[in-house]
């Protein structure tokens, strides 16, 4: 929305938002058989234009016309798609793919073992409503930064502690609670110029993941993680779900006709997980 991928992935208007989705297959093209109409899927696309992002994201890649739409058009021989079990909820699952594959992609680079402890950076977010819960599950102490307001909901998540990034210095307050420092830094939020002080709470060799763009120099000790899409990981992520750990994070709804002001929203208000947008 921004603007800021334009050279990389430069798009035609109109065009139509959005890539998560969930929703019921209404017609499949020749030689497709690993859905059917009636099918319920859900998934992600990105417009062609991404080109090679939609490579990093899957592979093959998984291209669509528009989540914001009644209807969409998908490649269907791609990872990034799946089908939606009984016991998931549409709504739930239109808020999974980008947030949960990312969380994915930042565990699997960790490497988190039990009894651990991470900073999370941005935990009241879309991508850390599944990044918290999803490393509390795996015995890690979360350490999770978020306004007061937000504080229940983070904690709520699975986070052991969290400092109110508002009023406190982060790096301080962590390394005053704990001086030797923690295990890992996990950054869903800070651009890459304004990581140098967060990442000194980490014990040397620990992992510095970032998702947040721009990505921080490479001399900096800091990986940027994609989402990716590996072949049975929305399956992964729908038995999360439906076992409940990964819970529903959506704040707001708003009906297809009001999607414009949902993505004001996004952009110019403080958001809690995630918002949704019912066709």
């Amino acid at each position: 929305m921004s603007g800021a991928f334009k050279e990389v992935a430069p798009l035609e208007f109109p065009h139509v938002l959005g890539s998560d989705f969930a929703g019921t297959v209404t017609a499949v093209g020749a030689g497709v058989a690993r859905f059917s109409t009636g099918d319920e899927i859900f998934g992600l696309g990105l417009a062609r234009a991404a080109g090679s992002m939609a490579s990093m994201t899957s592979s093959p890649p998984s291209f669509t016309t528009g989540t914001m739409a009644e209807y969409a058009i998908f490649d269907a021989d791609t990872p990034a798609l799946a089908h939606r079990p009984a016991g998931l909820p549409a709504e739930q699952a239109a808020t999974l793919p980008i947030a949960a594959l990312t969380a994915l992609a930042l565990l699997r680079a960790g490497n988190f073992a039990p009894g651990t402890k991470a900073l999370v950076i941005g935990a009241a977010g879309g991508v850390g409503g599944a990044v918290v819960p999803l490393l509390a599950a795996q015995g890690v102490h979360v350490i999770a930064t978020a306004i007061p307001a937000d504080e229940s909901y983070v904690r709520g998540l699975g986070a052991a502690e969290t400092i109110d990034h508002s009023s406190a210095d982060t790096a301080a307050e962590t390394l005053r609670r704990h001086p030797g420092g923690v295990d890992a830094l996990v950054n869903l939020v800070l651009p890459g110029p304004a990581l140098a002080g967060p990442a000194r709470v980490v014990r040397p060799g620990g992992p510095l993941l970032t998702v947040a763009f721009p990505s921080p120099d490479p001399s900096t000790g800091f990986r940027t993680v994609y989402t990716r899409a590996r072949p049975g990981d929305l399956d992964e992520v729908a038995a999360l779900a439906v076992k409940g750990t990964l819970p529903s994070t959506v704040s707001r709804r708003y009906p297809l006709a009001e999607a414009a002001r949902a993505y004001r929203d996004l952009v110019h208000e403080h958001v809690r997980g995630k918002l949704m947008i019912n066709g």
